[in-house]
């Protein structure tokens, strides 16, 4: 696979491919605790690296705290992490399998990055993004809390997580300079199309996440697999990312998998080429 294939994007201070690795899955379940074999996990994360990845995405929630400790041991290599832009995300608490809380306080938030510099062995954070904006919490205050992360150099670039159109515009109407958004967004979940948009006129990078899941047109007989009748050996999830990352230039999917052949399968996508009615087609399924 050539991964270069799949598009450069600014992000970090550096230019990285816009097909990466979401780090979610090398915990427990419920994104919780340790996983089930670690060494698969660093396999995993060494072997991204390997075929090029650039990009790993991961927060402070996901273990908690398991994610980064992995990544450090993986990919770091005494002064940091060479090429590879290291996003990470805070603003949940933890408090067992599957449950989350949105704590936007600043001084929680300021704990927060300061704990992730230290698991993953770094002096700034290269993209530091708001896991959530806390309803509880004024969110002028949150985003005050990004642009102070910015100003004392604890974070390259920072982002949001889960928002709107409007809320990323009080976000820069704060003075936060947006430089990514993570919402849900695949070719079956396109709720956040009005967001995508505006990113894409803006150059913010739009990181979705559950890339993959395609929903009922990836069903048998379904447009995924009536198309990949035309690509002998591709998977429907690899054109569902190849859809994406023909979707928008700022589109950065981050599919995530605990597994070494999961992950050559997901990454494979940056060969597939999509025909200009293929793309339009499984536009109109959605």
């Amino acid at each position: 696979m050539t991964l270069s294939n799949s598009g450069t994007i600014d992000l970090g201070g550096k230019s990285v491919h816009r097909l990466g690795y979401g780090a979610m899955r090398i915990t427990g379940p419920g994104v919780w605790g340790p996983p089930a074999s670690p060494d698969e996990a660093i396999r995993v994360l060494r072997r991204s690296a390997e075929l090029g990845v650039t990009f790993i995405d991961t927060a402070d929630s996901y273990g908690p705290d398991v994610s980064e400790d992995l990544i450090r041991e993986a990919l770091h290599d005494g002064s940091g992490y060479g090429d590879i832009v290291i996003a990470t995300k805070g603003g949940f608490t933890r408090h067992g399998p599957n449950q989350w809380r949105a704590v936007g306080r600043p001084e929680y938030l300021r704990q927060t990055i300061l704990m992730s510099m230290r698991r993953l062995g770094v002096e700034q954070i290269d993209l530091w993004q708001l896991h959530r904006i806390d309803p509880l919490v004024p969110r002028d205050e949150q985003f005050g809390v990004l642009k102070a992360f910015l100003d004392e150099g604890l974070a390259k670039q920072v982002g949001l997580s889960e928002v709107n159109v409007e809320e990323v515009k009080a976000a820069q109407a704060a003075g936060v300079p947006v430089a990514s958004v993570q919402n849900r967004y695949n070719l079956g979940d396109r709720r956040a199309e009005e967001l995508l948009d505006y990113c894409t006129d803006q150059g913010i990078a739009f990181i979705p996440w559950a890339p993959v899941d395609a929903g009922t047109l990836a069903r048998p007989g379904g447009p995924l697999e009536q198309i990949s009748q035309a690509h002998p050996g591709t998977t429907t999830g690899q054109l569902a990312l190849a859809w994406l990352l023909r979707r928008s230039p700022v589109v950065v999917p981050i599919p995530g998998t605990s597994s070494v052949t999961h992950l050559e399968e997901n990454l494979a996508a940056a060969d597939v080429k999509l025909t200009d009615d293929e793309y339009e087609a499984l536009a109109k399924a959605a």
